[in-house]
């Protein structure tokens, strides 16, 4: 656990939402909680780091809408779902859309405390790929027109002949560009340029 990261309680059930803020509170976690997915909604806290222990069956919005909702935002946060009714295609539809854990309802404090942990390991890694991929991003935002062509043909192998007979230009001005591009990007490989690429595309492709 560590200061940035929250965990956020969503349970129209009162009883319940006090009795898990106290749990957590209690093992030292920051804790919000909310009586409806709106309010969730409406905080702004999908984009912030933690993770989200949510009722799957809620009025107006259940779970499974809400877990959705998160995707579309693109929202880091791991959901942690909890229902009292052992719903199993429910649940199997939910770690479908990427849920980090599906209990059952009473929950047993050590299995959701273990997977809180976990969920919150999955949110800094998320958090870490996707400054990681910021990065990047600002990086090629750098490079001309000319530099990016240059790239797209090193990332896929070509030679400086290669990429100068493609490009209509000479191997010497192709050498330029390509110092410039590894400069820009700060590598000093095109391994680590394809690597580098690649988690640009794996983050486009939502991984």
């Amino acid at each position: 656990m560590t200061p940035a990261q929250t965990v956020f309680l969503v349970d129209d059930q009162a009883l319940v939402l006090t009795a898990l803020t106290r749990l957590l509170d209690a093992a030292g976690y920051a804790v919000r909680a909310f009586s409806c997915p709106h309010a969730f909604l409406d905080s702004g806290a999908a984009l912030q780091a933690g993770c989200l222990v949510l009722d799957l069956d809620m009025p107006q919005m259940g779970g499974l809408a809400l877990q959705q909702q998160l995707a579309a935002r693109a929202s880091m946060l791991p959901v942690i779902f909890l229902t009292g009714h052992g719903d199993l295609d429910s649940g199997i539809r939910a770690m479908k859309l990427g849920a980090a854990d599906f209990l059952t309802k009473p929950v047993d404090d050590e299995r959701l405390i273990a997977a809180i942990e976990l969920a919150f390991a999955r949110n800094r890694e998320a958090q870490r790929r996707g400054a990681e991929r910021a990065a990047i991003l600002a990086r090629l935002a750098s490079l001309t027109a000319r530099e990016r062509d240059v790239l797209e043909l090193v990332v896929e192998g070509a030679l400086n002949k290669q990429i100068a007979a493609a490009l209509g230009t000479a191997e010497k001005t192709v050498k330029v560009h390509r110092g410039r591009v590894m400069a820009k990007m700060q590598v000093r490989s095109v391994s680590a340029l394809v690597r580098q690429i690649d988690c640009v595309r794996a983050g486009a492709a939502g991984e």
